[in-house]
Order: structure tokens, then sequence, then C-alpha cells
């Protein structure tokens, strides 16, 4: 799987904005010059507001044209928070369907090219999740608003990308989606781009109200210009205005929207985004932007040394154990309905024991990692879901045997989601599906994160535990399969290092 796509819903803290244009001329159908087109020059002054720093890579702020006024937000793209998070087909493996999944709309194949956030109003920050996590929830809450960044030029623009993105991008190109002066969406792809990948950001557009977006291609012209052509093509054809277009590469910038040499010059503007206030401004307000996408997947990669060795042990006694159980149990049945009781009641005290400030020891992660395999008990850390369970399911994703990790990425994935945090959410779903590409969930939220969805399609969709009972019934010896399969397959396991 590549490392260039995603998409996910966020629940960063808004922000008032405004963008108050030096001119508002019309911006024509771009030309396909390398550099920058010749356009009109829209300048304003545009501030951007990002959320606390906790989730990595997810990104919902603005940006200004050459000199644009913007205010927006960001969930925060801090990588090693304890918040932070991380595609394949749309295959379904029937031995890992559940009414979770099956509650949920068909999606369209997407290109795994991008890493997305939309950020959904404020009343839809939260998802609803179980009858337990309801009464703390109000969902109607306005979030408290997070700090501004104020971005008065290109040059502060270029320097705030990195941290609503979380990494700073190469060969990427970035749209900024903007609705009444809060930003609404923040995407990059990997370029070039294929035909056609840019498509689901029409509908994107209408559906989040986004009237305004400004975009920025890093990388040689010939490689960014097609890119910036069919974003301001989609963009009019929407009747989305485009206040500023960028390109990007060796310290140098140019801007598609303006034709003035006094302010635009052919040979570019240079610009060192690592002296800009604007960055440190974001370093003091906790965000975070990684050196490229790569050192971002390696804070969720597997544990390594010493550590992976005393969890393959682990991993070995609660295979001996079960195993052992299990040949003999008299009534396969009745083993299956304890072993997932058993399970479900690890996964709530896996969540107390994180929620309280603890962490699981290697026997408890490698048990738990047993239990996962079983849709239902799986589907209980689903249908409990709150971003704060996140690091227990990075914690997991971190230290179980690869064959083992599916469901903790996947479990990861959806806390991300939900959190805003979409390159880390798409991140672990990469995790998921190249350890094992017909896994449902994460196929499931890998079509999600790549149509640009929001985590509120979920809100009132995901069933309580009681009734995930109601609809699954009783466990029986069947449920056990997907483990049995796991333990037999001696080709997905990896040695230590």
């Amino acid at each position: 799987m590549t490392t260039n796509g995603s998409t996910s819903a966020a629940t960063p803290t808004p922000c008032s904005a405004t963008i108050t244009p030096r001119s508002a001329t019309p911006i024509p159908t771009p030309s396909s010059a390398t550099s920058a087109s010749s356009s009109p020059s829209f300048v304003p002054t545009l501030t951007a507001a990002p959320a606390p720093a906790a989730a990595p890579a997810s990104a919902t702020s603005p940006a200004a044209p050459v000199a644009p006024a913007i205010s927006a937000t960001t969930p925060a793209a801090q990588a090693a928070a304890p918040g932070a998070l991380s595609g394949a087909t749309s295959a379904s493996n029937a031995a890992d369907t559940s009414t979770t999944e099956a509650d949920l709309p068909d999606l369209p194949d997407f290109p795994d090219l991008l890493d997305a956030t939309v950020t959904p109003d404020a009343a839809d920050t939260t998802l609803e999740a179980s009858e337990q996590e309801r009464e703390p929830k109000d969902l109607g809450q306005e979030p408290e608003p997070g700090p501004c960044l104020t971005l008065s030029s290109p040059a502060d623009i270029l320097a705030a990308v990195p941290y609503l993105v979380g990494f700073h991008p190469h060969n990427s190109l970035i749209v900024i989606g903007l609705a009444h002066g809060q930003a609404k969406v923040v995407a990059r792809w990997s370029l070039p781009l294929p035909p056609g990948t840019l498509g689901p950001l029409a509908p994107l557009f209408d559906r989040e109200g986004v009237t305004e977006i400004v975009i920025v291609g890093y990388g040689p012209g010939e490689v960014v210009t097609p890119a910036v052509d069919e974003a301001r093509l989609l963009a009019t054809g929407a009747e989305v205005h485009v206040g500023e277009a960028l390109r990007a590469h060796e310290g140098r910038y140019w801007s598609y929207v303006c034709n003035l040499a006094m302010c635009c010059p052919a040979q570019g503007t240079p610009y060192d985004p690592s002296t800009s206030q604007v960055a440190a401004e974001a370093t003091v307000h906790g965000l975070v932007a990684l050196p490229d996408r790569e050192t971002l997947e390696r804070t969720i990669a597997p544990v390594t040394g010493p550590v992976r060795m005393a969890m393959s042990h682990a991993t070995t006694d609660a295979i001996t154990e079960f195993r052992a159980k299990i040949m003999a149990a008299p009534d396969l049945d009745a083993f299956a309905k304890q072993f997932v009781a058993e399970g479900l009641v690890r996964v709530r005290s896996a969540l107390t024991t994180h929620m309280e400030g603890g962490r699981l020891d290697d026997a408890e992660v490698a048990r738990l990692g047993l239990d996962l395999a079983i849709t239902r008990v799986r589907d209980e850390g689903w249908t409990m879901m709150h971003e704060s369970h996140a690091l227990l399911w990075k914690d997991l994703t971190r230290r179980l045997e690869p064959r083992f990790a599916p469901p903790a990425a996947s479990l990861l994935a959806m806390a991300a989601w939900r959190a805003g945090n979409s390159v880390q959410a798409t991140i672990a779903v990469e995790r998921a599906l190249a350890i094992d590409p017909n896994y449902s969930m994460a196929n499931l939220l890998m079509h999600a994160l790549q149509n640009l969805l929001s985590p509120t399609i979920m809100r009132g969709r995901l069933p309580t535990p009681a009734e995930l009972d109601a609809t699954m019934g009783p466990a029986h010896a069947a449920w056990l399969l997907p483990l049995i399969n796991l333990l037999d397959d001696e080709d997905l396991q990896s040695p230590p290092e």
C-alpha cells in the first residue's frame, strides 16, 4: 500500500473567521504554465485557528491568497501525542462482517492518494456512541475555540501548511476548503494525480458548504501545474472561489492567481518556513510538523528488539493456552460462549485501565489480540468508541504480533477519524490492510476516508452492545473460525526482530 492516501472526518475546534480580499477579480481558467500562471491578484490576510494538540496530521485550517484574511481551525498535528492515531478495495470478509459494518452505505472505490480532513459543524464534533458513552457527552455543546494563527502572506500560508497536515509535504497537492471564513476541509494528494482523482471534491464542497478554496502545490512545475489547473477548473465548475493557488519548490514559491511582477516575479519568491513567526506560534500552540509522512508512519510501526521478543513469547503462551482449552472442551458452542464473554470483559477492562492511565502487560495484550480476532469482541470496542480510546488501540497495534494487529489497527483508525486525525487514521488502515487486504472493517474505513466522508455519517448508526447481541444472537463455535484460521496461518507470522 502506498503512503499517499486517505481521508477522514475531523472534530477540530471551530473558530470565527473572515476573508478580506484586496481584490476579488474572477479567476480565469488556469493556464498550463510550469510555474505561475497569469491571473488576477487576490490579496488577503488570513487567520487560521488550530485545535488542541492531540492528533497528528489532521488539519482544518485556512490558508490565504496572495493576501487574504482567514480564520479557521485544525486538530493538532502532533504525531506523538497520546490521541494520535493512524487502503485497498472494498472486499468483504464474510467471517468479519457484523451489523456495525452492514449499517453503513456502500462506498465507491477511490484511489488511495490522499490525506484529508472534513471538519464537522460544532454540533457534530462528537459521534453518538454506546449508551455508556452518551451521558457525559453533550453533542450540541459548542467546543471552546482554539488558538489562532494569523497568516498575512503566501509565505505564512506555506509556513502553516505543514502544521495543518502534520508533516512537511513533498510532491503534493493541498486543497484547503473554507465556508463562511471557517476551514472545513484540508486535503493532500501525492503527485502526479491519476485522471479523475479530484472528482470527489465537488460533492464534498456542496455537502460541506465550501465557498472558497486555497490551493498549494509542492514540486516542479511540470508536476504541480496540471494538478493545480485541474483543481481550479473543478472549483470553477462547482462555483467555488479560488482565493489563492501557489506552487512551492526548492525554497521559492509562485502564485497562479497573481501576474504582478512586483510581488510575484517570474523567478519565484524566496521563503523560509523555519524562520516564520507562524511556525513559532504553531509550536507554542503545541502543533508539530514532522519531516515527512514516513516519519508519521513510524509512530505506529511494530515494536522491535526485546519488546518484540517478549510479546512473541507472550503470544505463544496465549495460543498454547487457547489450544489446550479448546481441545479439552466437550461442547464447542459452550466454549465459544464462554470465550466471547471473557473477551468482552477483557476489552472493557483494557479500556478502563488505559482511561485511568495504566498500561496492559504483555500477557494481557497477547490475550486481547486473540480476543479481538472474534468479530463480536472487536465490535465491542467499535460500539463503545471514543477518541480517548486511541491510546489503547495504538499500543496494541504496535505490540501485537502482526497477524493479530488488523482489528486493533482498524479500531485505532476509527478513533483517529472521530478525532479529526485523518492522516494517522489512514496510516492505521494501511497497516491493517498490508497484513490482511480483505479485512472488511479496514476496507470500510478506507472507503469512508478516501471519499472524504465526515464521521458524522455514523451518528445514530452505531448499535449498542445490547443491540449487537440481539442482532448477532448467542455465540457459537463458528465464531471462533477467524481466530483458528489465524493460528493455522503461519505464513502471516513475522519473526521477532
